[in-house]
Formats: C-alpha cells, sequence, structure tokens
C-alpha cells in the first residue's frame, strides 16, 4: 500500500440534522451537502478537507436501510487539545464515554458517545 490506509470513512446517524449540530459543536467544524439532493433514500453531508494535508475526510450519511451505533468501527478526531473538544460533548448531547487520558508516547485519547450512540475517539499529542 503506497498511501495513507483510510481514503474515506461514513458515520450512519438516525437524525442528520441533530448529528450535524453535535459535530459542528464539538469539533468547530462546518459540512459541505454532498450526493444528489433529489435521492431521499440517502443525506450525505462531508466533513472539511484540504488534500495536500495529512489524514482522510469523510461523511455523516443517513440511509434507508442502514441505522446508526452498534458498529465496531472507532474513527478518530485530529485536535490540539482532546480536553477541548471533549469538554462540548455534554453541552452537544453526547455523553464521555472515557475522560482524557494518556497511551504513553503517542499522546492522549478521549472516547465519546455522539447524539445517534455511535461512539467515537478524540486524538491529540498534549
Amino acid at each position: 500500500m503506497n498511501t495513507n490506509p483510510v481514503g474515506w470513512f461514513e458515520i450512519y446517524v438516525n437524525d442528520l440534522a441533530r448529528a450535524r449540530k453535535f459535530y459542528q459543536s464539538v469539533l468547530g467544524i462546518n459540512f459541505d451537502v454532498l450526493g444528489d439532493p433529489n435521492d431521499d433514500n440517502i443525506k450525505m453531508l462531508s466533513f472539511p478537507s484540504d488534500m495536500e494535508k495529512y489524514g482522510a475526510t469523510g461523511a455523516l450519511v443517513q440511509m434507508e436501510g442502514f441505522p446508526a451505533g452498534g458498529n465496531s468501527t472507532l474513527i478518530y478526531f485530529a485536535c490540539e487539545d482532546c480536553a477541548i473538544e471533549e469538554s462540548k460533548v455534554v453541552a452537544a448531547g453526547g455523553r464521555v464515554q472515557r475522560s482524557k487520558m494518556s497511551i504513553g508516547e503517542y499522546g492522549f485519547i478521549t472516547l465519546a458517545m455522539d447524539t445517534e450512540s455511535n461512539m467515537f475517539g478524540l486524538h491529540s499529542l498534549k
């Protein structure tokens, strides 16, 4: 493999507006609308991206037949200091599963649940 192992991610949600508000509140970002606006079976909002920088981008997805939560994939969002984003999780309607903890020389992580019952991680080096 000559590229980064993750090229795209999707977080499936039951309520797209609620999930959008949650991630915008916690991460301080804005989303772009993706896909065909005439297809009511799938709605997608993409996370911001800069193809010249490290990492992958993805989308919040609401699609008939694909409920949120209960999956076994964990996405980590890069942060300057994950304690900052962690402090916004509860106010945005989520839940902190595991507060900021050291992972040794690899920095720190927080594990949290979004408004759609999806677990996600926050990662920082300080």
